[in-house]
């Protein structure tokens, strides 16, 4: 009697296991479960969907013409240096403890997901510091760096008296106040770091104050103003990769997006001028957005495995990918800009961002918008793409409703 009371228990609790065990989804297959399967309010879930396709964007379908009719394109030197293409009706997937329960647009579509691609570049740095390439991010990152040679072949001057006085390589820390500058300061985009990368100022992103002094305003100290720069993005794609010495498309594919089981479709690119040789190779350095063009090529299925895998704490099917500590730090408020972790991690502190969400809720935010949701209370995953930002948190209370909340 008592081995069978045992044998009993024992089947009890494998039973209760592989009833709580996370699924995750194989490459090429996510399965779809009905709502009701999932406790949600079918009707609900529906309106939530509608509602997100009534509120596409609307700029222009067109990215080059969204561009220019932007902010973006009224910048100086705001003229696109890498690819684009028009992208898609609004799309969007809801996922419940890991199951599709509902889906709109054109969910396989590859699009530009704009500074989504900024949280690809912080787990790049995450990989580097969790495989001890960096020590701590609080060491200045001028020691890792070593001279950045660009490679441009076609466009040899034919005189070379005419380069005499400018530099034959990039270095991206040699001033005072950019030697300053640490990891954590560039994730958190409080490093003011000064200078030109790929034809871009750092003032010339989203230019503030009075134009005469765009170029001569003193610095701040780093870690103690937050601005939002795409230069300086750009600045720690180009770090990190010097790091990996390998391009990042590269590292990105083997150490994730491979073991999630994303597809072969999604391309990270850079610019038309973002050339260099390293190792005796030619490598692009990619860009962490789009605002001038380039950056990550994506479909929303693959976006949502991305942040399935952030929302499970970066393990997948038993596999930690990324490091638990890491995505702590990424979603620890960044004191200058306490609804910012690492980018591109936006927090829902005080529920600033989302009223309508838990405040441990955070999101992958990019323009368009291009929206990947994380809500660990309530095990969901939201990829809004196309929708007007303002609209979101109407989405996002939706879909809660649809739970019952």
């Amino acid at each position: 009697m008592l081995l069978l009371l045992l044998c009993l228990v024992h089947l009890g609790q494998a039973q209760a296991q592989r009833k709580t065990k996370a699924y995750f989804p194989p490459a090429s297959n996510w399965e779809q479960r009905r709502p009701e399967a999932m406790g949600m309010n079918p009707a609900a879930l529906q309106e939530a969907v509608q509602y997100a396709i009534a509120n596409e964007s609307k700029a222009p379908r067109d990215l080059r013409d969204a561009h220019y009719q932007s902010a973006f394109g009224r910048e100086p030197f705001g003229y696109p240096i890498g690819p684009m293409k028009e992208r898609g009706a609004p799309t969007g997937l809801i996922i419940k403890n890991g199951y599709i329960v509902a889906q709109w647009g054109e969910p396989q579509r590859v699009d530009l997901t704009f500074s989504v691609a900024k949280s690809f570049v912080s787990t790049m740095v995450g990989l580097a510091h969790q495989h001890g390439l960096i020590r701590s991010l609080d060491d200045k990152v001028a020691p890792y760096m070593a001279p950045i040679i660009t490679f441009n072949p076609w466009n040899t001057p034919a005189n070379k008296a005419d380069e005499l006085g400018q530099q034959d390589v990039i270095e991206l820390f040699d001033t005072e106040h950019n030697r300053l500058i640490n990891w954590d300061h560039l994730l958190r985009q409080t490093s003011d770091w000064e200078g030109t990368l790929w034809g871009k100022p750092d003032w010339a992103d989203r230019p503030q104050g009075p134009a005469t002094e765009w170029r001569t305003r003193p610095r701040n100290a780093p870690g103690s103003v937050y601005k939002y720069n795409d230069t300086r993005v750009n600045v720690l794609a180009l770090a990190i990769m010097n790091v990996w010495r390998r391009p990042l498309p590269q590292v990105l594919k083997e150490r994730i997006m491979d073991p999630i089981g994303a597809s072969s479709s999604w391309r990270w690119t850079g610019y038309e001028n973002s050339w260099v040789v390293m190792d005796g190779v030619p490598m692009q350095a990619v860009s962490g957005g789009s605002h001038w063009g380039g950056g990550l090529f994506i479909s929303a299925l693959d976006q949502a495995r991305f942040g399935y895998l952030t929302l499970r704490g970066g393990q997948w099917n038993g596999k930690q990918l990324i490091a638990p500590g890491w995505l702590k730090l990424a979603r620890t408020p960044t004191p200058a800009q306490p609804t910012y972790g690492f980018m591109n991690y936006f927090l829902n502190t005080d529920r600033k961002l989302y009223p309508s969400a838990p405040a441990t809720a955070f999101a992958h935010l990019g323009a368009g918008a291009n929206i990947v949701y994380v809500d660990q209370e309530n095990d969901l995953v939201i990829v809004a793409r196309w929708i007007e930002d303002k609209a979101m948190d109407g989405l996002i209370q939706r879909v809660l409703k649809s739970l019952g909340k």
